[in-house]
This record gives structure tokens, C-alpha cells and sequence, in this order.
């Protein structure tokens, strides 16, 4: 097992796993209540549900959220600077992409939650 830097005293498995028993400290807390803020604004959620189904460049962010491109790249800088989003240069494009899947399963998550409470659609147990 490896450790995670600066926190020697916890154990990283040599493989990542989806979920894991953790103890939510004030740090830990702290920084996934950063997370959700990043999330509890419409654009910006709407921004990462489409980069839940794939990388993107801003192009097709704006026309796929129906925002400008200035709108867009404002809440994609802040997304950036969140490290909620990665990009990548392709040849004069960037390409955003989501940091990781554990962002994909919570955002898509926190929308299929929001389906359930808006049409009456069953909860799972």
C-alpha cells in the first residue's frame, strides 16, 4: 500500500476503488462541501452532466448547455480551478473532461435524484 502525501498515516490501496470506508473529518468535509458548491449552480452542473458522457471542447460545452461561450468558459475556468475538470490541448482546442469517475457517478447521481424528486418516480433502496 502506498500513502497519500502529506497523510502518511493513511493507506492507499495499490488499486482504486469506487467506494471505500473513510471518517469524515473537518479537512475531508471541508473539501466535499467544496465539491458540492461546484455543483449547486444549474449552468455549471448542466456543463459537468454533459462531461459525464465524454471529454468536450468548449464548442460543443456552449452548444450542448445552450449558454454562451462566454457564460460557458467562465463556469469552465472556475470548474478548472475546482479541480473538477482536467483539459488537454487538441491542436487549437481544448478539451475538457471530468477529473475523475467518482464525478461522474455523483453528478449523475445527484440528477437522476433530482428526476425521482420531480417526477414520482420511485426511489431505490
Amino acid at each position: 500500500m502506498n500513502a497519500h502525501p502529506g497523510s502518511p498515516a493513511v493507506p492507499v490501496p495499490e488499486q482504486p476503488s469506487l467506494a471505500h470506508r473513510v471518517t469524515p473529518g473537518p479537512q475531508l468535509l471541508e473539501s466535499a462541501a467544496g465539491t458540492l458548491r461546484m455543483l449547486a449552480e444549474p449552468t455549471r452542473l448542466n456543463l459537468l452532466w454533459q462531461l459525464a458522457e465524454g471529454p468536450k471542447s468548449v464548442t460543443e460545452l456552449t452548444a450542448a448547455a445552450g449558454v454562451p461561450r462566454t457564460v460557458a468558459s467562465q463556469h469552465l475556468a472556475k470548474l478548472r480551478l475546482s479541480g473538477l475538470v482536467d483539459t488537454r490541448k487538441d491542436g487549437r482546442h481544448v478539451i475538457y473532461s471530468l477529473h475523475d469517475g467518482h464525478l461522474v457517478r455523483l453528478i449523475r447521481e445527484t440528477i437522476n435524484h433530482a428526476d425521482h424528486r420531480i417526477t414520482g418516480e420511485p426511489t431505490h433502496g
